[in-house]
């Protein structure tokens, strides 16, 4: 990689307030470009010993209570909060966002590469889903009259700010049609990896079957919980999520289902290996969870549309259900307890999203922007 040896780069992030997919994506950059600085709206992982040496940049936005911590509520100041950001001693920027950090703007002679998790939800894809489970609390009712308001010019200036990178990266086909469709660019497919290494392959499975993520809306956890309280079986539930909606579906689930809070990562890769399958109900763009739970050896029981058609082999690593319903997952569920997955062919398929792989293309791919 003699093209990047003496190139500045900086990485920049729509926020860095939690530990989820998309900063794991974050975390695989870094170790791609050792000496990248990071810019980003809102920096709240200051314990995180990733961060610890490195050269962070934050916005005004990092300064104001209540919105530092809400994203959604710091919609409208995170362009402006973007454009601000002075990246004139860089020669290479990658934006790695779902949301507005692909606003920034770069020198004339800068190579700016869009990593694109989706073009950005609440202005495009579901921008009707969002409104009607905004979660402002006694703001609500003032932002669902205002968004309808503000929406037309906030995909106009999404528009043209996706014009700005160079080129785009999307990180799944699902999300590359998106690109086309909303920013009319074209866009390569570079899938986000897991650390293979961290994950251990487990045959012995226990009864029972685990979801894991942020208890929002879109991830379903509703249709979950309806399910399994009606069909009486083993669900564990990890979420570090405490809001009203975890607390309504905990008040409504069965003794059969279990949520775990906050629980450490270590005890989350345990669950993955002992679990007798992972269970995957939303429509997502890209999600690594799946494939950590494969990494152990864990079939996948997914809804089958977008990410999952891209990575879940039917009959091979799970299965999917085809209606986002309650007795449609519990019908796959009963399909599923009459197969036989072979958990080392699963361990075996997710060592081929390892790390590793994603650094090579990242790498391989700034270098070939760099020589055009």
């Amino acid at each position: 990689m003699d093209r990047l040896k003496n190139k500045k780069v900086a990485i920049v992030c729509d926020w860095i307030k939690d530990w989820w997919w998309a900063e794991v994506v974050l975390e695989q950059l870094l170790e791609a470009f050792p000496e990248a600085d990071i810019f980003t709206s809102v920096f709240l992982q200051q314990e995180n010993p990733i961060f610890t040496w490195r050269k962070i940049t934050t916005s005004f936005i990092q300064k104001i209570p209540f919105l530092n911590k809400s994203h959604k509520l710091a919609l409208t100041l995170r362009p402006l909060a973007f454009e601000s950001f002075d990246l004139s001693e860089y020669d290479i920027v990658i934006s790695s966002t779902s949301a507005e950090s692909k606003w920034v703007i770069t020198k004339p002679d800068c190579l700016q590469i869009c990593y694109c998790h989706t073009p950005t939800r609440y202005f495009w894809s579901h921008y009707h889903e969002y409104l009607s489970m905004m979660e402002f609390g006694m703001l609500n009712f003032v932002w669902k009259y205002l968004m309808p308001k503000l929406v037309h010019k906030l995909r106009s200036w999404d528009y043209c700010a996706a014009q700005r990178p160079d080129f785009f990266i999307a990180n799944s086909r699902n999300t590359k049609n998106r690109i086309e469709k909303y920013y009319k660019r074209e866009a390569e497919v570079i899938m986000p990896c897991i650390d293979i290494s961290q994950f251990q392959l487990q045959e012995n499975k226990e009864d029972f079957y685990l979801y894991v993520w942020r208890c929002i809306p879109y991830k379903k956890f509703d249709l979950l919980i309806e399910a399994f309280n009606k069909s009486g079986k083993k669900l564990v539930v990890v979420t570090n999520t405490k809001n009203k909606l975890q607390k309504d579906l905990e008040s409504i689930s069965g003794a059969n289902i279990e949520w775990k809070l906050d629980i450490p990562r270590e005890e989350i890769v345990q669950l993955f290996g002992k679990a007798r399958a992972f269970l995957f109900p939303p429509e997502e763009d890209f999600w690594i969870v799946p494939l950590e739970a494969m990494a152990c050896g864990t079939p996948v029981i997914a809804y089958g549309k977008w990410w999952a058609l891209e990575t879940v082999v039917e009959w091979k690593t799970g299965i999917f259900f085809r209606q986002q319903t309650s007795n449609s997952l519990n019908k796959a569920i009963e399909n599923f307890e009459e197969m036989t997955f072979d958990s080392k062919e699963i361990r075996k398929y997710a060592e081929g999203f390892d790390k590793e792989i994603f650094k090579e293309k990242i790498l391989k791919f700034v270098e070939e922007k760099l020589e055009a």
